[in-house]
C-alpha cells in the first residue's frame, strides 16, 4: 500500500535521524534521572539536560536558565497563563489574548474568566492580523498579561511581535507568545521583541512528541509564575515532575539544527509552496488564499479555500494526500475553524498544508494535480461516479 504525501506539518513533524541518534543512548546507556544528585548517572543526565537548555535558549535568543521544560505547547501556554495570573491576582483583573488563539490559549482564557477574571478577545482583519491602535487602548491599569501567538497555526499570518513588544513594555503589562508554530521557523528574540514568556514544542520542528519549553524572562522584569503542577520543585519551582531526559535531549538537537538551517529552508520552502499554489491555480478557478501572502506568512503554509464544493467531501477524496482541514489539536469536531470565522472566511470547503523539511518537489507537484483532478470530479456531476 503506497503512503499518503504527508503535507500536514503544521500537525507535527517526523524526528529528524540526527535527533534521534543524539536521543538513543539516553533510553538505554544513559537512563539516569537527571534530579539524582549523588552518582554519574544522575550527572550525565543532568550535564544532558543543560545542554539541551542551552541549545533551546540560543533558538530564541534567551538565556539557559531561563528556560523551563515541559510536555509540550500546551502545557507550556497554561502555565504562562494561570501562572501569571495566580501570581498577579491582588494587582490585576484583566487579561488580553486574539480570537485566532489555539485552542490551549483560547481555553485558558476561558478558564481565567470563569474564575472571575476580565478577557479581552483582539479581532483581527481578514488577513488574520490584529490592530496595533485597538492593543494599545484595550490596555488598562489593570492589565496584567497580553498573549498574541506568533505565527497562526491554520493560516500562517506572522503577528508583528516587535510591535506588540514594544507596546506591552511601554504600558507595563507582561507579553506571551505561544510560539509553537513559530519557533525553528522564523527569527525570534526574546530581548528584542521584548517577550518576557514563551512556548514552545519539540514535534513542530522535528523533535519528539511530548517535549516542550517556556521561557520565563529572570530580569528587566523578573517574571513570578505560581507552580501549576507540584511536587519536588523541579524547573526552578515552576513545574514539578521527573525531567524526561531522552525528550528534553531531542528538543535541543532539533533546536541546534534549525537554528543554523533556518534561513535557507525558509527559502527553500517558500520556493514549493509558491509551487504548490501555482499549480492548482493554473488549472482550476475559485482558489483563494487565506491569510497574508508574501513575507507576514510562514513560508512552508498554504491555506486555501476552493469555491462550488463542500469541504468533508473534498478531503475524503483526496485521501492520499494527507493534509488538513483545520487545527489537528481540535480534531474530532465538526465545528467551523474559529480562525475561518474570525477573519470572515465561510467558504465549505478550505484545506492547509504544511510543508516540511522532507517534501520534494515532486511531491508538490503530485499534489497539485490530485487536487486539480479531485476538484473538478467533485465539480461536475456527471464525474461524481468516476473514479477520483
Amino acid at each position: 500500500m503506497t503512503r499518503p504525501i504527508y503535507l500536514d506539518y503544521h500537525a507535527t513533524t517526523p524526528v529528524d535521524p540526527r535527533v534521534l541518534e543524539v536521543m538513543l543512548p539516553y533510553f538505554t546507556e544513559r537512563f539516569g534521572n537527571a534530579a539524582s544528585r549523588q552518582h554519574a548517572y544522575g550527572w550525565q543526565a543532568q550535564e544532558a539536560v543543560d545542554r539541551a537548555r542551552e541549545q533551546v535558549a540560543a533558538l530564541i535568543g534567551g538565556s539557559s536558565n531561563e528556560i523551563v521544560f515541559t510536555s509540550g505547547a500546551s502545557e507550556s501556554n497554561n502555565l504562562a497563563i494561570k501562572g501569571v495570573a495566580c501570581s498577579l491576582r491582588d494587582k490585576a483583573d484583566h487579561l488580553i489574548t486574539v480570537a485566532t488563539e489555539h485552542k490551549s490559549v483560547i481555553d485558558s482564557f476561558k478558564k481565567l474568566e470563569s474564575d472571575g477574571w476580565r478577557v479581552s478577545y483582539l479581532a483581527v482583519d481578514r488577513e488574520g492580523f490584529i490592530n496595533l491602535d485597538e492593543l494599545q487602548s484595550t490596555i488598562t491599569p489593570k492589565t496584567a498579561l497580553v498573549s498574541v501567538m506568533a505565527a497562526n497555526n491554520e493560516i500562517g499570518t506572522l503577528q508583528p511581535l516587535a510591535a506588540i513588544g514594544a507596546i506591552a513594555a511601554e504600558r507595563g503589562v507582561l507579553f506571551h507568545c505561544d510560539a509553537a508554530q513559530g519557533a525553528g521557523k522564523i527569527p525570534i528574540d526574546v530581548a528584542a521583541m521584548n517577550i518576557d514568556l514563551l512556548s514552545l514544542t519539540a514535534h513542530k520542528f522535528y523533535g519528539p512528541k511530548g517535549a516542550g519549553a517556556l521561557f520565563v524572562r529572570r530580569r528587566k522584569p523578573r517574571i513570578e509564575l505560581e507552580c501549576q503542577i507540584h511536587g519536588g520543585g523541579h524547573e526552578h519551582g515552576f513545574r514539578s515532575g521527573t525531567l524526561n531526559v531522552p525528550g528534553i535531549v531531542g528538543l535541543g538537537a532539533a533546536a541546534e539544527i534549525c537554528r543554523t538551517t533556518l534561513t535557507d529552508e525558509a527559502v527553500r520552502l517558500r520556493v514549493l509552496r509558491d509551487r504548490l499554489l501555482d499549480g492548482m491555480r493554473r488549472e482550476l478557478d475559485g482558489v483563494q488564499v487565506n491569510g497574508p501572502l508574501g513575507d507576514r506568512r510562514l513560508t512552508h503554509n498554504l491555506h486555501v479555500s476552493i469555491d462550488g464544493i463542500e469541504g468533508e467531501r473534498l478531503l475524503m477524496a483526496i485521501g492520499d494526500l494527507a493534509v488538513s482541514t483545520a487545527s489537528a489539536c481540535s480534531s474530532g469536531s465538526q465545528k467551523p475553524s474559529h480562525v475561518l470565522e474570525a477573519i470572515g472566511q465561510h467558504a465549505s470547503a478550505s484545506i492547509r498544508f504544511g510543508l516540511g523539511r522532507m517534501t520534494t518537489e515532486e511531491e508538490v507537484d503530485a499534489a497539485a494535480a490530485r487536487l486539480v483532478k479531485v476538484v473538478r470530479a467533485l465539480r461536475n456531476p456527471a464525474m461524481l461516479n468516476a473514479e477520483v
